[in-house]
């Protein structure tokens, strides 16, 4: 039996690093696959596919065509999803302030702005 705690069955939807990342990049507006497949981490297409797939059941993005022959979409966050941004943005924050070397994109200081996050201070 699945344990009914909130934390264990969120992490069961988005707890991996692939759709914390999908996440992310989705959180600066709608992205096509092959957009989401350039991302600097190099997800593997299977992967990709199949998170895109989980998040799309979920509830949290949506697929929207955008052409028709041969058939294409593109992904945005649905309302439920943008909600994850705050946790994607306090994580993002939190490895800003505690894990040396890392800096955020332009897209991610963005997002940290707009949640009111900041980025603190570095180690």
């Amino acid at each position: 039996m699945r344990s009914p705690c909130p934390v264990a069955c969120t992490l069961d939807l988005v707890g991996d690093r692939w759709s914390l990342l999908l996440l992310r990049d989705l959180l600066g507006g709608p992205m096509r696959y092959s957009d989401l497949l350039g991302a600097p981490e190099g997800i593997p297409t299977n992967i990709l596919a199949e998170r895109l797939k989980r998040l799309e059941v979920a509830g949290i993005i949506n697929r929207i065509p955008y052409s028709t022959r041969p058939r294409r979409w593109e992904y945005e966050l649905t309302a439920r999803g943008r909600e994850l941004g705050l946790v994607v943005g306090t994580i993002a924050a939190w490895g800003l302030r505690h894990i040396r070397g890392t800096r955020a994109s332009p897209s991610v200081k963005e997002m940290l702005q707009r949640k009111g996050l900041g980025t603190g201070q570095r180690v």
